[in-house]
């Protein structure tokens, strides 16, 4: 298993067709993610009223837009060695049994828990360090994975029990979130919060922080 400079789990970024051991680990993971997701609406001019009604029009995919850091100046080497791995993941392909125009791969983005599969539909590369020779030894790159088909926001696999047919769904905290009114919301009974805390392995459950990716497993 791929480890981070700081001796962590990787993230790790890779096409779902060729697997992950095939992908592109994190050399730092990101500090945030933020997912999101938007419905459209269409306004119609209400007869006889100053307000507008909302008629909703489709449901967009959920994305996941992230931050990170590609740093090889330890190495020597040039840091496009590895981001360009990142770009092939938004290089279209030909199927050689199907009729249908070469598309993007279809990747995940997973970091312990959370998985998310869809597709890189935005990627911009900053380079900030270089050699003397102009030779691009660090990077920030800035994605945006798109969902291109209904998913849930769910783990495949935790790694303390079965799989997906135990866990109810993922909890990003926000500021002011403590275990127990996660359970009050999730489970209707706020006593239930250890559940929440063992299955993560939360050891200090007053220290939650914004962003981070809680499991809820279901009820037995």
């Amino acid at each position: 298993m791929a480890e981070t400079r700081g001796k962590l789990t990787a993230a790790v970024i890779y096409d779902i067709a060729t697997g992950e051991a095939t992908g592109v680990p994190c050399m730092f993971n990101p500090f945030e993610y933020t997912v999101s997701k938007t419905n459209t609406y269409t306004e119609r001019a209400a007869t006889g009223s100053n307000t507008s009604q909302m008629e909703f029009t489709k449901s967009g995919g959920q994305t996941l837009q992230l931050d990170l850091v590609f740093d090889t100046y330890e190495l020597g080497e040039d840091v496009t060695l590895t981001t360009n791995k990142l770009w092939k993941l938004m290089e279209p392909k030909a199927d050689e049994n199907s009729d249908k125009k070469p598309e993007p791969p279809e990747v995940a983005f997973k970091w312990g828990v959370f998985q998310f599969e869809a597709v890189i539909t935005q990627m911009t590369q900053k380079f900030t360090m270089f050699k003397h020779d102009g030779t691009p030894v660090r990077a920030q790159i800035n994605v945006t994975f798109t969902q291109h088909k209904d998913a849930n926001n769910y783990p495949n696999q935790n790694p303390t029990s079965g799989g997906a047919e135990d866990v109810r769904q993922v909890w990003s905290v926000v500021r002011g979130d403590r275990l127990d009114l996660i359970a009050a919301k999730v489970y209707g009974d706020a006593t239930k919060w250890r559940l929440i805390a063992q299955y993560n392995g939360i050891l200090k459950p007053m220290n939650l922080r914004p962003g981070q990716q809680l499991v809820i497993p279901r009820l037995q």
